[in-house]
């Protein structure tokens, strides 16, 4: 099966077609992860985007329902070098191929996706069509023109959860799998808004001893504030943060009520929330091999991140908080707290384990802060 992507300022690759047959589009990103492609497919945070993987070789372990960070995957297409048609794993339940095809995502491999990245490090990231159907690559050169930026679109209440729902990590379990046993403590109730949310930062949550509701974007604040929880969770998710006025006003109605948490788009939403501004980076954070700098111990983190957006520091100035973490590759904002109220915030995703537990600590903080809260 041929295949070709298309990119809106006319470059044109040519490759093997494989996953469903048709037609996709999206804003093209990269991801420089070496493994963990299942759960990039599954990260709510990609929808609307076509990913390219630049691990040369993608699916040889097939994939499997543990390493799902959502029911199905979220990205519109992907790019890779070469697509395995076999997998070879103990825990592998379906190849990659048959996986991705059932889910209806079509794929390019083939292709020399080192030139992609470099084209795209260069110009930045830009909107683009795989098509498997079309053979006329002027034709997907223009459709790419004509799909709507990402900028000023609101995705999240888009792939949020439309009613709330409690966690329950036991049903998350495999068949014979056991939660590690821990000395018993008080059971904290943690609301968690949905704009996008992984799995496994609920699973985090939980080891933490917390009760979880995972509410819809657009939950009012008061609704929230009426469950009386002793934390509350803002979740990644994709798109720009700007256009979600209502997620900004829900944060300011609870900051200095509730002890909040933001990770990715939440992170975001807090920064505007207080006053900050967001812009777009020129290809954005997509990766498992990102330093981050704690600013009061000097210890870096190797951090996993998926982003387009961040926030300015400069905004902040007279936001009263205190800028806890920075990206050694580029000085991007990566962490902040406020100074008076219980609320802190990162960029990347501390439960994505690339370091391996680097991060691990925010969520034993999150639950320090909901303690001393609670008083």
């Amino acid at each position: 099966m041929q295949a070709i992507l298309a990119l809106e300022d006319g470059r044109i690759f040519r490759g093997e077609g494989y996953g469903a047959k048709g037609e996709c589009s999206g804003e093209v990103v990269f991801n420089t992860s070496l493994t963990g492609y299942q759960e990039i497919f599954t990260d709510p945070s990609y929808a609307g985007q076509i990913v390219i993987l630049t691990n040369p070789q993608v699916g040889n372990y097939g994939t499997n329902t543990a390493d799902n960070e959502a029911n199905r995957p979220f990205i519109e297409g992907l790019v890779v070098r070469e697509f395995s048609p076999v997998s070879s794993n103990w825990r592998s339940e379906q190849v990659a191929d048959e996986y991705l095809e059932r889910f209806q995502v079509p794929v390019i491999s083939e292709i020399d996706t080192r030139a992609l990245v470099r084209h795209l490090r260069k110009h930045g990231v830009m909107r683009g069509v795989i098509s498997t159907i079309e053979t006329n690559p002027d034709v997907l050169v223009e459709k790419a023109r004509s799909l709507r930026k990402m900028d000023g679109t609101d995705l999240a209440k888009v792939v949020s959860t439309k009613t709330s729902y409690e966690f329950d990590e036991k049903q998350d379990l495999l068949p014979g799998e056991v939660k590690p046993a821990a000395e018993p403590r008080e059971q904290l109730h943690v609301v968690a808004y949905d704009y996008g949310i992984k799995k496994n930062i609920l699973r985090m949550l939980s080891q933490e001893d917390c009760r979880i509701t995972v509410v819809p974007a657009e939950t009012p604040a008061e609704d929230v504030l009426a469950m009386n929880p002793d934390g509350v969770f803002l979740s990644n998710g994709p798109g720009d943060p700007e256009p979600l006025d209502y997620a900004q006003e829900n944060i300011r109605k609870i900051a200095g009520k509730k002890p909040i948490f933001g990770i990715c788009l939440g992170h975001q939403l807090i920064g505007l929330a207080l006053g900050g501004k967001t812009f777009k980076l020129k290809f954005g954070h997509h990766g498992g091999n990102h330093p981050v700098k704690q600013l009061s111990t000097g210890k870096v983190e190797i951090t996993s991140q998926n982003h387009n957006y961040a926030v300015d520091p400069t905004s902040l100035e007279n936001a009263d908080v205190e800028l806890t973490h920075v990206n050694l590759n580029d000085n991007t904002l990566e962490g902040l707290k406020h100074k008076s109220m219980p609320l802190f915030s990162v960029q990347y995703h501390p439960e994505a384990a690339p370091g391996p537990h680097d991060s691990n600590y925010l969520f034993k903080d999150f639950r320090k802060m909901m303690e001393e809260w609670k008083g």
